[in-house]
């Protein structure tokens, strides 16, 4: 009995554990999904237009398929892996960080030797004679809704040392995308069908030699460790406003880490902002009690007879960084009735035809497409005027209030459900009217009896 009983335990102990291993691994594998954007993701096309003595001359074309999630400064970084023992000899629109070891080329060295380059693109201002078109947008890629035309990023690589035809010539692998930094996941190279160009006149069509496809995804778990925004809500039919869930990105420890945030009001401020790390793209937030570098506020603000309307506040806590092109993501079953949205760009995103509860929003250039570092202009904000529909408005169980939120394609945390501000009760309010006029009865029944 006693070996059964142990037996039965170590099978139980090892069910739990076989459990929570392939929960994790359901946890990460899924992770890079979005709901909103089911089918978003980055498309690197590597097409050859054209054969070389050793090797081959390529275009290599990313573009950003996803709706709301685009590549912000200091821009992307492409990495891969050679197949065989290529060489870059020269390129265009782009270049790689290090030359590596060129030492047994005699006369003049290749653009790159590594094994595993990173090429990152050209700034603004270069050379017309070292640009391609689509280049030297300093690795700033918009979304592909936000600005369609501007979608996609290129550069032009001459390779040596590689196979001469269809037949012979090996396609990189493990390919690897920062965007600045850490999230995305590529996958391997495949043939695809061959892109077509049009030449500038439009009169001619030229076919590239071969090309291949790899699809890179991104998950925010991979991105950073910690949540980077979260929510606050108000209204005006309650006083209380619910702030930010407490250490939501993270908790103030100054006494341990010094350096983790910083008090907006200390005489050091310009010294820490501008000291070591300021170029680094870990954040230096403001102390604050979520310490967030950002906070999105939703403020129930009016109720009219056939409309509602809502306020909402977008505040960077950030020293580090400057939001241009920031974007807005929300979620929201009053969407299909929004009737006028001031100060800011609107799309409605309907991944699901047949649903529209779900806008995009974004700032208005020259005006407030820009959010300042933290500071006092370090916000921007607008009113949505939503036209109430009968079968479903309601100001009760927290309605009202959205269903989630993304900042620049990164899904940002809502107060629980419980903290909502609440529609005030009119009748528990006129029971507990009645029953304090009963005590004071009472009272008086006794007092003078």
């Amino acid at each position: 009995m006693d070996y059964c009983f142990r037996s039965l335990t170590r099978f139980s102990i090892s069910t739990i554990v076989l459990a929570i291993i392939l929960s994790s691994f359901s946890f990460t594998c899924t992770e890079a999904y979005d709901a909103l954007d089911p089918n978003g993701n980055i498309t690197i096309k590597w097409d050859i237009i054209s054969w070389t003595p050793d090797g081959y001359v390529a275009v290599v074309t990313m573009y950003n398929f996803q709706q709301y999630r685009h590549i912000s400064p200091p821009g992307w970084t492409l990495g891969w892996t050679w197949a065989k023992k290529e060489v870059i000899w020269s390129m265009m629109g782009g270049q790689a960080t290090e030359q590596g070891d060129c030492s047994r080329y005699k006369t003049t060295p290749p653009h790159c030797c590594k094994k595993t380059p990173s090429i990152v693109d050209l700034l603004p201002g270069t050379p017309y004679n070292q640009q391609i078109a689509n280049c030297c947008k300093g690795g700033v890629i918009n979304s592909w809704a936000q600005e369609p035309n501007n979608y996609a990023s290129s550069f032009q690589l001459s390779v040596g040392a590689a196979g001469t035809t269809n037949k012979t010539v090996k396609p990189p692998k493990n390919f690897t995308l920062l965007a600045p930094g850490p999230g995305y996941t590529c996958g391997p190279a495949v043939v695809g069908k061959p892109s077509k160009f049009v030449t500038p006149d439009g009169r001619r069509v030229t076919q590239a030699m071969m090309t291949w496809n790899v699809t890179c995804t991104y998950s925010q778990f991979l991105a950073q460790k910690t949540p980077t925004c979260c929510v606050s809500l108000s209204s005006f039919y309650n006083d209380t406003i619910v702030p930010c869930p407490t250490c939501t990105c993270g908790c103030q420890n100054n006494d341990t880490h010094p350096g983790s945030c910083v008090n907006p009001n200390s005489p050091y401020l310009a010294s820490v902002v501008n000291g070591p790390g300021k170029n680094s793209l870990t954040p230096l937030v403001q102390c604050t009690r979520h310490m967030c570098p950002i906070r999105v506020h939703w403020h129930v603000k009016l109720n009219y007879k056939e409309y509602w309307r809502v306020k909402v506040t977008i505040t960077n806590f950030n020293f580090r960084m400057n939001y241009s092109q920031w974007n807005l993501v929300v979620q929201h079953p009053n969407f299909d009735n929004l009737t006028q949205i001031f100060s800011f760009n609107y799309k409605p995103l309907t991944p699901y035809s047949t649903i529209n509860d779900t806008a995009m929003l974004w700032g208005v250039k020259f005006y407030n497409d820009f959010l300042n570092q933290a500071g006092p202009l370090g916000n921007v904000q607008s009113e949505l005027l939503f036209r109430k529909d009968k079968t479903t408005f309601t100001f009760k169980e927290g309605w009202a209030f959205p269903r989630r939120i993304y900042f620049n394609g990164d899904n940002c945390v809502m107060p629980p459900p419980d903290a909502y501000p609440y529609l005030p009760n009119a009748s528990s309010r006129v029971n507990f009217s009645l029953f304090g006029l009963l005590i004071t009865f009472l009272a008086f029944f006794f007092l003078f009896e």
